[in-house]
């Protein structure tokens, strides 16, 4: 499929929290921990005030929304230690490690412009491989006057690159980046890091989902070679539960069995994956594996806090699952989760998802881990 040419591009200037890292998880993880300590709850309520902000800017957010009867220094310091000690597992979000690669590969210019500290950038992404020789200039916040919204960084960014500000091309998560970007007059593509934020974002150029889903060749960047068949292949990655709901009202209407499977037990896995369509092998005890799509996503009909799992089985069943352990090997991506104008182009949309999968998985790349000793232990009956 043809894909229409944006604005020209030559260079690339990446942010690094809730972009290329999954800072957003650390944060909270961290803060689900400390705030116990002054009798108050992470709830993510203040995850809006805080990202893309400076540090200092961050702090004291939280110190107001919690109401915490500190200074915003004496937080700071009871807090940066518990921080210090995440950085080093900090994982990186989904198709970041790719993108790097892809724009090294092709001498592509890079830029990280982040609002956190230069020291604790490159404490960040000492533990990935290849990510800091990878980029020709490396900007932190204390670098600069005055970090996002403001311009600065981003023009010093482009001046240090040798680019005029035109040519770059910013990826960002968070609103007060879009606003830098725009304001140094540069094309910006959003990741929002946050769910349900997409319509604060009408500033940006583009927006997409998830890194997965960006298309250099928009930007006259050289295009990724890694697509197969309508379908990215993916590191295989696990999940296993009871299935609460199988073959039900959804299945009916589709014409596909589905399953519905609680997100207790592995929401932390869910929060590193984003919104999308995915597609595996799923296992269901004592009737064997079969192809497999998966949807992970919000759905916009409930006001849900996590994302919900829904995998859909490429098979006649001619009965109700439920209760039943059913396993899933997810191999390969298909597309961005999506609003539909009415149900019939929904189930349209989510048959030729079916389809794609179908042929993807008869390939040599993918019909392996039809033998995953995951699924195959399900068989034996083992756990």
């Amino acid at each position: 499929m043809a894909i229409s040419l944006k604005k020209l591009v030559s260079c690339v200037i990446l942010d690094l929290d809730g972009t290329l890292l999954n800072t957003d998880g650390v944060v909270a993880e961290v803060l689900k921990v400390y705030l116990v300590k002054y009798g108050k709850k992470w709830d993510g309520r203040g995850a809006p005030r805080i990202v893309g902000k400076t540090p200092l800017e961050a702090a004291a957010s939280i110190v107001e929304d919690y109401q915490l009867p500190l200074s915003i220094d004496e937080f700071v310091s009871e807090i940066t230690p518990m921080f210090s000690e995440k950085w080093n597992d900090i994982k990186a979000l989904p198709g970041a490690d790719r993108l790097i690669k892809h724009l090294r590969s092709n001498n592509v210019k890079m830029a990280l412009a982040s609002n956190s500290s230069r020291s604790n950038i490159e404490n960040k992404i000492s533990k990935h491989p290849g990510w800091k020789e990878s980029f020709s200039t490396i900007i932190g916040g204390d670098e600069v006057t005055a970090g996002k919204p403001s311009p600065e960084i981003f023009n010093e960014a482009a001046r240090r690159l040798n680019a005029d500000p035109s040519e770059c091309l910013v990826i960002e998560d968070s609103i007060p980046g879009v606003i830098a970007g725009k304001a140094a007059g540069m094309e910006v593509v959003v990741v929002p890091s946050l769910p349900k934020q997409t319509h604060l974002f009408t500033a940006a150029d583009e927006l997409i989902n998830s890194l997965l889903d960006l298309r250099p060749e928009k930007w006259g960047l050289p295009p990724f070679k890694d697509w197969v068949e309508g379908t990215l292949p993916l590191e295989p990655w696990h999940l296993r539960g009871p299935v609460i709901k199988g073959y039900g009202r959804g299945s009916k209407v589709l014409g596909i069995p589905t399953a519905n499977l609680s997100a207790e037990g592995f929401s932390d896995t869910l929060s590193e994956h984003p919104s999308g369509v995915y597609f595996g092998w799923a296992g269901l005890s004592g009737r064997g594996t079969y192809k497999m799509v998966m949807s992970i996503g919000w759905n916009p009909y409930f006001n849900n806090a996590e994302k919900t799992i829904e995998p859909w089985l490429l098979h006649e069943f001619n009965e109700d699952f439920y209760g039943e352990e059913l396993r899933l090997v997810i191999v390969g991506y298909i597309r961005s989760e999506a609003n539909f104008p009415s149900l019939d182009s929904l189930i349209e949309k989510i048959h030729d998802d079916g389809r794609i999968a179908d042929r993807a998985l008869g390939l040599p790349l993918y019909s392996k881990y039809k033998q995953d000793s995951y699924l195959l232990s399900l068989d034996n009956g083992k756990l």
